[in-house]
Order: structure tokens, then sequence, then C-alpha cells
């Protein structure tokens, strides 16, 4: 049995876990909704305030989704009552970011500014000159930018598209990175 898949998952007041026929998992919370499809070889049910996911088999491949499902189904449950948010931060000098509206502008060394539309179920926030402390680079002023939204997945996929505009260089080490993120850093040139 699969030490993750057989843990219940509780579901918080204020969300409701229904199945259809389809094997179709709907959770809806103040959040949002979310909807996810499982495999047939998966089972579903929603016991009380817990959700239950068992296999049917014990093929390989249902062994390998049967703590997939659990999990997804987990993060559907929290991003729907909780949500997510990942935390980026810009690093060097003259590079900066502000709201217009939905859309994040960001002014990262080229010639003409980034801007990034927040998808549907996605916002922005640019809290002003925030304090943190990002490795090497110590505790200086620093712009951060906060991804938030219900969705795990698409959380994570817009902060990593953001991050991947200017990923942190190794030389001088600016560039977007990741709160907490390690850059491993280069020696330069070496003067003769």
């Amino acid at each position: 049995m699969s030490r993750i898949g057989k843990m219940p998952i509780n579901i918080p007041a204020g969300v409701t876990v229904s199945i259809d026929a389809k094997n179709v998992v709907t959770v809806k919370g103040p959040k949002g909704q979310l909807t996810q499809d499982v495999k047939p070889q998966i089972k579903v049910e929603v016991q009380g305030s817990t959700v239950l996911v068992s296999r049917s088999d014990d093929q390989k491949e249902s062994r390998s989704l049967h703590g997939l499902y659990r999990t997804i189904i987990n993060n559907m449950v929290v991003g729907v009552s909780q949500g997510y948010d990942k935390h980026l931060v810009i690093v060097g000098t003259g590079y900066r970011a502000q709201m217009q509206g939905t859309k994040l502008v960001m002014q990262l060394g080229f010639s003409h500014p980034v801007e990034v539309e927040a998808p549907q179920g996605i916002s922005f926030d640019v809290p002003k000159a925030t304090k943190v402390a990002v490795e090497g680079v110590g505790n200086a002023a620093l712009t951060e930018i906060v991804v938030s939204g219900h969705d795990k997945q698409q959380v994570g996929e817009i902060a990593a598209k953001i991050r991947r505009i200017r990923p942190a260089e190794p030389y001088l080490g600016k560039g977007i990175r990741y709160v907490g993120e390690h850059v491993r850093r280069k020696e330069g040139k070496a003067a003769t």
C-alpha cells in the first residue's frame, strides 16, 4: 500500500469535493474551483469530511498513480481554501518591477521593459522595496515579486516563466531568483 496514497484528505469548512460518474473530481472553495480527471483504476470517494483514494489492483501503473492522485487532490483542497504563492527577488542595479493594472512590468537591463500579463486565476504583487536577505548580496533593499493563485501547478509555472526571462547569472548574481535560492557563483577572469 502506498504510504502517501492511503492517508485520508481532510476537507476544511467551506470546501466541497464531488466526484462524477466519469471519475472527474471537482473541488470548490472560497478561492475558486478546480477539476481533475482521474484514471479508472484509481477510486476516489468522499466519506464525511474526508476524501479517501484507493486503487483497484496492484499493477505497477496503479501503484504509481495512487500516491500521485492523492497528492494532486490534496493540493486542490489546500489551493481552494488557502491558496499558494511563490516569492521571487530581482537582484541588480536598475532592475525593478512595478504593477500596471494586472500587468507586471519589469526593467531587467534590456532595451525595452518586459511585460507579463496575469492569466486567469493568478495575481501578481510587488511590495515596496522590501529588505530580503539574499545569499551573496547581503541584506539590501530589493524588488520582490509575489505570484499567487489557487492552482499550485499554475503558480509554479508562471513563477518559472518570470524567472526564465532573466535568470540569475553566476558572476555578479544579477537577475531573477526565488527567495532562498542558492546561486552558485564563479570567479571572474584573473588579472595578470
